[in-house]
């Protein structure tokens, strides 16, 4: 487990003592959203990093909803770098790669296809397992709304993967 680097001060020259103690809970969060998505331990690992160092900036602002804030944000770091990776990443070469990877990459595409709200609304929701209403407070939104999101995200989800299962049989 990454540990927070000890002696990290916040501008005032203070320990963020509730940030510390957060700390842990907070990375398992960003690394499991970021997991979720990437698929790769170091990339989810990075993208957690990231999120933390940007919660811990804007600790007093986020601090009431740090965990679907941390999440939100890891996820969409996630979504940004595999947008960058190549096609057939390297790191699992083509003949070794199970069934597994395949169906993550056909998720993580079939994400990429959604408009920003069902996505969001999806990924925090079922890969980081928010509750609907610590998505509506990072999302900013109704509970209704991510009710509705979620609902036409996993829809569009379904009638794409099913598409791709279909054709690969």
């Amino acid at each position: 487990m990454i540990r927070q680097p000890s002696g990290v001060v916040d501008r005032s020259g203070v320990v963020a003592a509730d940030f510390d103690d957060r700390f842990e809970d907070l990375f398992r969060v960003g690394y499991r959203a970021a997991f979720a998505i990437v698929g790769v331990r170091a990339d989810a690992e990075d993208c957690a990093q990231e999120s933390l160092v940007r919660a811990f900036d804007r600790w007093p602002k986020v601090e009431p909803y740090a965990n679907a804030w941390v999440a939100r944000v890891s996820a969409n770091l996630a979504i940004d770098r595999t947008k960058r990776r190549p096609r057939h990443s390297t790191a699992v070469p083509p003949a070794s790669a199970d069934e597994l990877i395949g169906q993550r990459e056909a998720v993580v595409s079939a994400l990429r296809q959604l408009p920003a709200r069902q996505r969001e609304a999806v990924v925090l929701r079922f890969l980081v397992d928010l509750s609907e209403a610590d998505v509506a407070r990072a999302m900013g939104c109704s509970v209704g709304t991510v009710k509705s999101a979620t609902s036409r995200g996993l829809e569009h989800l379904r009638t794409r993967l099913g598409r791709e299962q279909e054709a690969t049989s």
